[in-house]
């Protein structure tokens, strides 16, 4: 089948989930024997330079808390404030009875093959934990990270807001320099107790042939609040996910916010999905999309099981290349009376009149396609290291360059 009759047929089939059906025994199972690095000695400044692209500075100052797991081995754990717990997954199901009972709830481990693959191999993962009433101003820093080229990892994640307690996570999955190819499998379940506020910031910083299939479940109880916001700049090779958050608790609030770039070669299929099964909860998807070459999918869906629940779906997408593609699935599901529930979605180019209005004032083609570029992505994040503020600032102005 031909690449346009192929992308035809997915626009028609928008249930279907993007890119291929990996074949699992491709991807090494042997990672480095990488030693625990309490004080970040073993890192080159190459190295360092690619992990801060993904928002991991490698350091334990003003940050509350520090994972780092390089392919199968935890290089790094600490927790730095009182009211904080940061530990291996495996050694928290050790430390606490109930853990166990907070794994595979949220997500399903029969869901596919990648789920019931990291239940039977498990590498490890982050457990990490405010206690009640704890309010953390400084991140957690936590990275995944491939260092072996062609592994695949596989990670199994928690995270536990106890009530009353606030907590702001920074993870950055990346790649060595020198790793080219790989797949990275990560299971995230997140409970936000009552009057909880969690805020999830994650950077994908991949190579050009990494596959990634992130499977993520979050309970929010009432007056909680959970914040998702995403960030794919670089390149990769094919990348599914689709987090679905469930507001339990009256007056639950989510919001999920994406910044996407697809580059030529990549198929990337991202998207949210909020259940609203309390009054008074409260639900935003915002997505930023922009192709370079790539193909997107950008779904988003909103189910209203509750009177008196407000939602709303935005998604936009920018076309940049003759080659890009974009398919904007938002999706809505009202049940009951009493539900406030909307969307918009507009997918597009960047127009003649914005650019030439831009060129009129003093800037040339270039710099005006650049600045349109950086006004549409603009999603302000609190919390980010200036470093990564500053990558991904010089990587979306690199963006508008040439087109």
């Amino acid at each position: 089948m031909s690449e346009v009759k192929k992308r035809a047929q997915l626009s028609r089939d928008k249930k279907a989930p993007l890119g291929p059906d990996l074949d699992l025994a491709d991807f090494s199972r042997h990672g480095g024997e990488w030693a625990y690095d309490p004080d970040y000695q073993h890192f080159a400044p190459e190295e360092r330079g690619h992990l801060l692209k993904a928002g991991i500075e490698l350091t334990d100052e003003d940050h509350a808390g520090t994972f780092l797991q390089a392919d199968t081995r935890v290089v790094h754990c600490q927790a730095n404030r009182p009211g904080v717990e940061v530990l291996p997954i495996t050694q928290a199901l050790a430390t606490h009875d109930w853990v166990a009972q907070h794994l595979w709830q949220l997500v399903q481990v029969d869901a596919d093959k990648y789920t019931a693959r990291t239940e039977l191999d498990l590498d490890n993962g982050y457990f990490i934990r405010a206690l009640p009433q704890v309010k953390v101003e400084q991140p957690v820093e936590a990275c995944l990270y491939l260092r072996t080229d062609r592994f695949a990892q596989h990670v199994h994640n928690l995270v536990v807001v106890e009530p009353g307690a606030h907590l702001h996570i920074i993870t950055g999955c990346t790649t060595h320099p020198g790793v080219r190819s790989g797949l990275h499998i990560g299971v995230s379940e997140f409970y936000v107790r009552e009057g909880g506020h969690l805020t999830f910031t994650m950077v994908h910083n991949w190579a050009e042939d990494i596959h990634v299939r992130p499977r993520t479940g979050v309970l929010v109880e009432a007056g909680g609040t959970f914040v998702s916001n995403y960030i794919l700049l670089r390149p990769v090779k094919t990348l599914q996910m689709y987090p679905t958050v469930t507001l339990a608790g009256e007056g639950a609030v989510a919001s999920l916010n994406s910044i996407v770039i697809a580059h030529p070669g990549a198929q990337v299929d991202i998207g949210g999905r909020v259940i609203l099964k309390a009054p008074h909860s409260r639900a935003e998807i915002v997505a930023r999309t922009i192709t370079t070459g790539g193909l997107s999918i950008s779904r988003g869906h909103l189910i209203g099981l509750a009177p008196d629940i407000k939602a709303h779906l935005e998604c936009r997408g920018l076309i940049l290349a003759p080659t890009g593609q974009i398919i904007a699935i938002p999706e809505l599901e009202g049940h009951v009376a009493g539900v406030d529930m909307s969307h918009e979605a507009a997918v597009g180019r960047i127009a003649a009149e914005e650019i030439e209005y831009l060129m009129a004032r003093g800037l040339d083609e270039e710099e005006a396609v650049s600045t349109i570029v950086r006004g549409f992505l603009r999603v302000k994040i609190e919390g980010l290291p200036p470093g990564l503020e500053e990558e991904i600032e010089n990587t979306i102005q690199e963006t508008g360059k040439g087109l």
